[in-house]
């Protein structure tokens, strides 16, 4: 009971967390340990949670133009503070190797936002899934350095890990102090165009997207300690990873989702993976940045049945590439409202910073490399103990 108490307070105050063990964590993966992986989303899946205690929400448009290297994203934030402040923000990130004027950065408060099951409106934005739950239709103008217009059409199925996709924190999973959930469209062609600064305007035509949509019910540096995102696709194939580590206080637990597409069908959905930062070293902020990375998956065909696991052939595969092209080290601590850095701020060791590279990356699938471009974000947020650094 004291621990339960303990994980109440501190999910609404900030203040450091207590040892809990791993038995306060029941993940997402575990429940599939020994079972297939992989279950199709549906259009459910893909409605806003919205619960009353302290969340992040988010949901993320990611866009890559693989023959003129346009890379970036748009994403919407819904976030409730103690259930008692709610706000509402679009960031976008658009990206070009060459092209300054193809390099934006916005993020800006939404006024008059509002949920409606699997939509979002706010003033001078909506985002709306089609009646036949296949394509998202974003659409943006409330700031005119990033105006949106992009509709992504799923190219295969959605993807979720096991029947419900949470990984929820405290003593008993049914009545949890934290959570965190995840369900994606891993490969969707995208079309429609973004305007820039200056009437700079880029044209979609059937290039590809990621979709995530992700609900962190806690405090960020409760929740993990640091972060792996890979966002890749080449013309043959797709590949997602999405893993966080939690703090010591709840064993230092890896939460590892992988998810490979080829062109119109999802190959696995990996959850024992091994990410290794390559060739790190530690900047001015004092985070071990990597210069390369090298990631293993392995699992099991996607069509698979949960009886067939302990006889099926493992499914291998890697991606490897140099981290040269930095673009952005964001300082989380900047860009988050004044009520939730008050939060954060003064609890040892936070010191959040998302490293963000787009690099052409070698996937290795089946014996076979293939070239593609991948989006790759390292988070680091709070200290890494005693424990190696990846």
């Amino acid at each position: 009971m004291l621990k339960w108490i303990q994980g109440g307070i501190s999910s609404v105050t900030g203040i450091a967390e207590p040892q809990y063990g791993k038995e306060y964590i029941h993940t997402a993966t575990d429940r599939v340990k020994g079972k297939q992986p992989f279950h199709e989303t549906s259009i459910q899946d893909f409605k806003w949670q919205n619960p009353a205690s302290t969340n992040v929400e988010t949901f993320t448009f990611y866009f890559t133009q693989l023959e003129s290297g346009v890379t970036g994203f748009a994403q919407i934030i819904h976030s409730t503070i103690g259930s008692l402040h709610t706000t509402g923000q679009f960031t976008f990130r658009c990206h070009h190797k060459t092209r300054p004027d193809l390099n934006v950065w916005t993020s800006t408060k939404l006024e008059n936002f509002r949920i409606d099951g699997t939509n979002f409106y706010a003033n001078n934005l909506s985002l709306e899934l089609s009646s036949d739950g296949t394509s998202f239709h974003l659409k943006s103008s409330v700031c005119t350095d990033s105006i949106v217009d992009l509709v992504a059409t799923r190219l295969t199925s959605g993807v979720k890990v096991g029947e419900d996709p949470t990984t929820y924190y405290g003593e008993d999973e049914k009545s949890p102090w934290g959570t965190m959930r995840h369900v994606f469209w891993p490969r969707n062609s995208v079309n429609g165009t973004i305007t820039l600064k200056g009437g700079v305007a880029v044209s979609f035509k059937e290039n590809y997207s990621m979709l995530a949509m992700a609900m962190q019910g806690m405090k960020p540096h409760h929740a993990a300690r640091s972060w792996n995102f890979l966002n890749f696709h080449s013309e043959e194939y797709s590949v997602i990873l999405m893993e966080f580590t939690t703090p010591k206080s709840y064993e230092n637990t890896e939460v590892s989702i992988g998810i490979l597409c080829d062109k119109n069908s999802v190959l696995a959905v990996t959850v024992d993976n091994k990410v290794e930062h390559l060739d790190a070293s530690v900047d001015s902020v004092g985070w071990p940045v990597p210069k390369a990375i090298s990631i293993d998956f392995q699992g099991v065909s996607a069509s698979i049945t949960d009886n067939e696991i302990d006889t099926a052939p493992k499914i291998s595969a890697n991606m490897e590439g140099q981290l040269s092209c930095l673009v952005e080290r964001v300082d989380v601590m900047a860009e988050i409202p004044n009520f939730v850095k008050n939060i954060v701020s003064g609890v040892a060791g936070a010191k959040p910073y998302i490293y963000q590279f787009v690099n052409e990356l070698n996937f290795t699938f089946e014996g076979v490399k293939h070239k593609g471009l991948g989006w790759c974000e390292v988070t680091f947020i709070s200290e890494f103990d005693d424990i190696s650094r990846k």
